[in-house]
């Protein structure tokens, strides 16, 4: 970032904070309208997918393990912990089939809370290939199906991802919005017989590499509407490229509103590129979002940075 950009991401930070009611309590006026929403706030961490799937070194399926055991000590209740993906594509996820086999083979009669991991299964494919370890490991993990076990078994989660623009879609998925939306109807159907829990990811939302800051907030309201639709039980809004600001945040999350989504849906995935994550969190917080995206030690590249793909 240039010097001159830094001096101008500072001037605009402070007059918008003065400009802002303190969030001691987070006691605003927009919360009060919101007292479902609460004080609470839920952290997903995605460090161990998300993150890793970044970087250059390819790391040990054990390091792997250690490092989503170490997490969950923390009292993280849910952790993204691998891809049913193509190796040849994205080789840091290769053999996330033992993770989640390993995973589920541990005792958890220690977890601090009731922990979910999370797997991306962008396809068919992918989540036939989860499937085949969770038959295998039949009552070692907490179904939607089930009663509440408490912290005594895991629940497992698969995630599916789309994008916010035809361009960024067709880079990523090799398909245009409509096609891959269509694609994922039959995840989340699939998912939903295994008795799993579905979080969708919508990318780009706040600025795209290819199709610039013009990301239309009411597409990406459809394309929300459309997936909880289908079954998604959550909605991750990720401002992948980092150029997300406090007015665009917020006229995001009002399309959100105005299309009937509520905050309990949302999920919000802020990179910090610009140094904005954290004003773009507090935004999001005063619209009533409670549950926020983060990897631990900024893995992936600034996904939240301990602030909030």
């Amino acid at each position: 970032m240039t010097t001159a950009l830094r001096a101008c991401s500072r001037r605009w930070l402070w007059q918008w904070q003065r400009q802002r009611p303190r969030w001691r309590g987070y006691s605003t006026a927009s919360q009060q309208q919101t007292p479902a929403a609460g004080n609470k706030v839920r952290l997903v961490e995605v460090g161990p997918r998300d993150g890793l799937q970044n970087e250059k070194t390819i790391v040990s399926i054990d390091t792997r393990i250690e490092l989503i055991n170490r997490l969950a000590a923390t009292g993280l209740q849910t952790i993204e912990a691998g891809a049913f993906v193509s190796p040849k594509w994205v080789p840091q996820m290769a053999n996330s089939d033992a993770v989640l086999s390993r995973l589920l083979s541990q005792d958890r009669s220690r977890t601090p809370v009731p922990l979910t991991y999370s797997f991306l299964a962008p396809n068919t494919r992918g989540l036939g290939d989860a499937a085949r370890v969770l038959r295998e490991k039949l009552g070692a993990y907490q179904t939607q199906l089930e009663p509440e076990q408490g912290a005594s078994k895991p629940g497992v989660e698969v995630a599916v991802f789309a994008a916010a623009t035809e361009t960024f879609s067709r880079r990523n998925l090799n398909c245009d919005i409509r096609t891959s939306l269509e694609g994922f109807k039959a995840v989340i159907r699939d998912a939903k017989g295994l008795g799993l829990r579905v979080r969708a990811y919508i990318s780009v939302v706040l600025g795209c590499p290819f199709e610039g800051f013009d990301v239309d907030p009411h597409g990406v309201a459809e394309i929300a509407t459309e997936l909880l639709g289908s079954g998604a039980d959550e909605i991750s809004l990720g401002d992948t490229t980092g150029l997300g600001t406090a007015p665009r945040t917020g006229a995001l999350l009002r399309c959100m509103a105005a299309a009937g989504i509520r905050s309990e849906d949302l999920a919000m995935h802020f990179h910090d590129t610009f140094g904005q994550a954290l004003v773009n969190t507090a935004v999001a917080l005063e619209a009533g979002v409670r549950t926020f995206d983060c990897s631990v030690g900024g893995l992936g590249g600034y996904v939240g940075d301990g602030h909030g793909g």
